[in-house]
Order: structure tokens, then sequence, then C-alpha cells
């Protein structure tokens, strides 16, 4: 039986694969700034079937992830900033920072907020090799149930 090779976690993750099998795309729309399509996910995995809300309310957890994915950011370009340019309020470099900054956390706003959903949900689901032969990552009751007890 030939040997199928792991895919690679960061390369997984960047490219925004299902964590279980790391093959299937988690979002529909691969483009991120297409606004209106940015956050529009399946329900599962079209390669493993995965589920991707774990539970009603399972995406309000990245809010955690993506500040702090947004801080990683600003602390990198202000050490770039002060590596290659240099910080100083006399001349205003420090404020060029910080406009540049706020501007380039906007522009990326829509990537980090699926960043953010891929890197939370791979906390939770991690690569199962034998993905078509094992069950899926669920928690204690699904999101259909959920609701259906709502309705009735």
């Amino acid at each position: 039986m030939p040997h199928e090779h792991k895919p690679n976690f960061l390369w997984s993750i960047l490219t925004f694969k299902c964590p279980r099998c790391r093959k299937g795309p988690m979002f529909i729309e691969k483009n991120p700034w297409k606004l209106k399509q940015t956050l529009k996910m399946p329900e599962k995995c079209t390669e493993c079937g995965q589920p991707f809300e774990l539970e009603v309310g399972f995406w309000y957890g990245t809010g955690y992830v993506s500040y702090a994915l947004a801080f990683i950011i600003c602390v990198a370009s202000f050490l770039a900033w002060w590596l290659f340019i240099g910080i100083s309020t006399e001349d205003n470099r420090f404020f060029w920072w910080l406009g540049l900054n706020a501007l380039m956390l906007i522009l990326i706003q829509p990537w980090l907020m699926r960043l953010s959903r891929v890197v939370y949900l791979y906390f939770f689901v991690h690569y199962d090799k034998d993905y078509k032969q094992t069950k899926v990552k669920t928690f204690d009751y699904e999101s259909e149930d959920y609701y259906k007890k709502i309705e009735s």
C-alpha cells in the first residue's frame, strides 16, 4: 500500500484547508476580498465530511484569535518599521507607522477574518490520516438538533 504524505500544517492553514483531511476547502469563494462571500462556508468539508460549525455559536471564539493575530501583525510591522526606518515623534515617523499600520489592518481584514476561523477550528479538530474510516469530530450535540428543539 503506497504511503500517502501528510499535508503541511502551516500551508494547510494559510490555504484555508479543512483541519481533519487538510484537503477540502473551508470557504466557498476562494477570494476573501469578495466581501459578500468572505465568510460563506459549506456546512461540511467536501472531502471528509467534517462539520465546520461544531456547536451553536462556535465562531464567537474567533474574535480572540483575530485579536491575537492582529496584535502579532502590529508588533511585527512596528519592529520592521523601527529597524528599517526608525521611530521618532519629532519628525512624525511614529505617526506614519500608526497610519500605515491601521490602513494595512483594514486592507487585510477579510483575509484575517478567514484565517482566524481556520486557526480556531484547528484548535479543536486535528489531522486524521485515516479520515475515510473514522468518525468526524463533534461536540456533545449537533447544531441541527439544537435548532430543531427550538422550533418545536
